[in-house]
């Protein structure tokens, strides 16, 4: 198996913000396997300085700053509901 530590610099480097690696995958589980999932994650999230996800036998370390960005969103459309989570840093 292998392993990937990511690090992204300082995009003002470059003069405009870049996209090192965007890693996307869907799956349909059930509400519990999904709820499973978030609680290990939260539980990395809160014990450690670092976030480990393994994606196709590669599994990746990202560090994770003591203070962080929290975006909440929740759509209802017609065609499904949508909760979204995403973190920044």
């Amino acid at each position: 198996m292998g392993a990937c530590t990511l690090a992204a610099p300082d995009p003002r480097a470059y003069g405009r913000a870049m996209e090192l690696l965007e890693i996307k995958r869907k799956e349909r589980l059930s509400r519990e396997e999904a709820a499973k999932r978030l609680h290990a994650f939260a539980d990395d999230l809160a014990r450690h300085n670092d976030v480990e996800f393994e994606r196709d036998g590669t599994r990746f370390t990202m560090h994770v700053p003591d203070e962080i960005n929290l975006k909440v969103e929740f759509e209802v459309e017609d065609d499904g509901t949508e909760l979204e989570i995403e973190l920044t840093w």
